[in-house]
């Protein structure tokens, strides 16, 4: 089972990891532009595009996975990820360059940019061993 956890901003995202225990399973994160509140569209077209692909990965992942866990996290407005002083830039557990991003935490996988529109990479990513 996929246990699903959705985070906006990177307040939350510290918080929320603060207090989070996996209890030994794998975590991935996606990282991607917030959405809009009116099209409930991503500012980022990259993540729209790569959004469909890693959904239908997160459903594959349901049948084949015991326990694991998926964070999407929103990291905010277009203005908020330009400036280079946005956290989720410059914090040394996410070391994010490009959007979207997905890493498996706390280790060395890493999808980023229209790596994470590719099916392949995404499945490869999400069922690899940490071994």
């Amino acid at each position: 089972m996929v246990h699903k956890h959705h985070i906006e901003g990177y307040e939350k995202f510290v918080e929320f990891f603060k207090n989070f225990d996996a209890n030994g399973h794998k975590v991935h994160i996606y990282f991607g532009g917030s959405k809009s509140t009116t099209d409930g569209l991503s500012w980022c077209d990259d993540c729209q595009r790569a959004w469909p692909v890693i959904s239908e990965e997160i459903e594959k992942l349901e049948a084949s996975e015991p326990e694991s866990h998926f964070v999407h996290v929103e990291v905010g407005d277009r203005v908020t990820w330009k400036d280079p002083k946005c956290p989720f830039r410059t914090d040394p557990s996410t070391k994010l360059m490009v959007l979207p991003t997905i890493i498996r935490w706390q280790q060395p996988q890493r999808l980023e940019g229209d790596q994470c529109e590719k099916k392949e990479l995404v499945q490869m990513l999400f069922e690899d061993d940490d071994s």
